[in-house]
């Protein structure tokens, strides 16, 4: 008589076969969080992207006599967009560039990963104001400021 001793060759595939069950529903739970990782990673970008103009921008119109001179975008003849920009009186220019998705403060890039700015102007009541919207994927922020006389 044979000996019953050991591992049968039946056995050895049904393990197999649980072992690649559970890797299989491992890696599928780990897709799912390295996913939800990197959408929350592109928006933590780009409110970081909006916290380093917005401290820019902030500064700038709270300038005393800091004056806006300009406002208005370049005519491109490519389809990558037409390029936004507002001058002030200290010397700065904020411009947005589509092509490479960046704000740019004269030569000095402050924020990237950004689809769109406008910038806006209106006087009302011996007060300048300026709404700039700023949108990227998934996020828009409009913001007013108001500039110190």
């Amino acid at each position: 008589m044979q000996s019953e001793k050991g591992v049968t060759l039946i056995s050895v595939i049904i393990y197999v076969i649980v072992m690649l069950i559970v890797v299989s529903v491992i890696s599928v739970l780990t897709s799912y969080f390295y996913k939800n990782v990197d959408i929350n990673s592109v928006s933590e970008d780009l409110n970081q992207q909006y916290t380093k103009f917005n401290s820019y921008f902030a500064e700038e119109v709270n300038r005393k006599g800091n004056k806006i001179l300009d406002i208005g975008e370049t005519e491109s003849d490519d389809e990558s967009g037409n390029q936004k920009y507002i001058v002030f009186s200290s010397g700065n220019q904020y411009t947005f560039i589509p092509e490479n998705k960046g704000i740019y403060m004269n030569t000095v890039k402050i924020a990237e990963n950004i689809t769109d700015c406008d910038f806006e102007s209106k006087e009302e009541n011996d007060k300048t104001t300026v709404t700039v919207t700023i949108k990227g994927d998934n996020f828009e922020r409009v913001t007013t400021y108001t500039l110190v006389k």
